[in-house]
């Protein structure tokens, strides 16, 4: 018998296609800028030049993603935080998702180099300002702690479709981050991760789900359209069950809500990734990633700023 007969035809999600916008990328710039000079009034080169380090940041991780075909991708910047690239696809690739986590700190990182030397070659001190945040806010962002470019490539490498260990290192990461911001005093960043909290706790719950739907032999590995209704019917009856609000909000309105029930299932599916990136690919990538993360001890070993002026202790001050 057919799954048509044994199951009700599950319900169709509308796609919302978002295009890259433009205008809102400029309006989150400056109403960064405007909250950034709001608290450090004094410190427009400085927010200049941090602007343009982490707009090209996030622009190679665009440029990445629609090479690879990402859709509703954008960039945005959040006030006191930084910025970042948002983008999807149905089914993605081990390969183009670790080109695409890499696209974003390894270019800044060349171009960090190439401006610390013109700097000194011509003496420029807001260049080399620029070359140290450059340095800097990429190396900070290899760091393998999540959410950071560095901890996406910790977890496409070792953790893929591990939910639990990609939980304890969500937690750990947010933790970490806590405390460290903590001793430098970084309030703004501990608020961040506190964030993190949240979304750990979140993932305890679709791991808690995630759980019972293996335990039931339930498909949740997949796309929304590639669901069969016998499967859409299974993880239907898993996340009511798993899902106390909605629940209750069923039993209080039983009629017209299996879109909002089908947006819970979907957001319970785990993305598809092939595992399509070599061992010599992920060997070679590491090797780069131990290596630009020396970069700082060579640069501080083998080189000479004596005539610049960064007045560092207040940048890492704000860090």
């Amino acid at each position: 018998m057919s799954d048509y007969s044994l199951y009700p035809e599950k319900p169709h999600i509308e796609k919302v296609k978002v295009e890259s916008n433009w205008g809102l990328t400029a309006f989150s710039i400056v109403l960064f800028a405007g909250t950034f000079l709001l608290v450090f009034s004094d410190q427009l080169t400085f927010l200049l030049l941090l602007i343009v380090v982490l707009f090209v940041h996030e622009f190679g991780h665009y440029i990445a993603m629609k090479s690879f075909g990402y859709e509703n991708v954008r960039m945005l910047f959040i006030p006191l935080m930084g910025a970042f690239v948002q983008g999807s696809k149905e089914k993605y690739s081990q390969k183009q998702s670790l080109i695409v986590s890499a696209a974003g700190p390894l270019p800044g990182i060349a171009l960090g180099i190439l401006f610390y030397y013109l700097s000194y070659q011509f003496q420029l001190n807001w260049m080399a300002l620029l070359a140290f945040l450059f340095i800097f806010l990429n190396l900070v962002n290899l760091v393998p702690v999540d959410p950071l470019d560095g901890g996406q490539l910790f977890k496409l490498l070792v953790f893929q479709n591990q939910d639990l260990l990609l939980m304890i290192f969500s937690l750990t990461s947010s933790l970490s981050m806590i405390i460290l911001d903590f001793f430098i005093q970084s309030w703004v960043l501990m608020g961040f991760g506190f964030l993190m909290a949240f979304k750990v706790r979140g993932m305890q719950v679709n791991y808690q789900m995630r759980k019972r739907l293996n335990a039931a032999g339930v498909k949740y590995i997949s796309t929304f359209d590639e669901l069969t209704n016998e499967e859409y019917a299974k993880l239907r009856e898993v996340v009511i069950e798993e899902t106390p609000a909605l629940k209750k909000y069923l039993e209080l309105a039983p009629e017209n809500n299996e879109q909002l029930v089908a947006s819970y299932v979907n957001s319970v599916l785990v993305a598809p990734v092939s595992r399509d990136a070599s061992t010599i690919f992920r060997l070679i990538l590491v090797i780069i990633w131990l290596t630009v993360l020396l970069t700082p001890f060579a640069l501080y070993f083998f080189s000479d700023l004596h005539f610049v002026d960064l007045n560092l202790n207040w940048y890492f001050e704000q860090f």
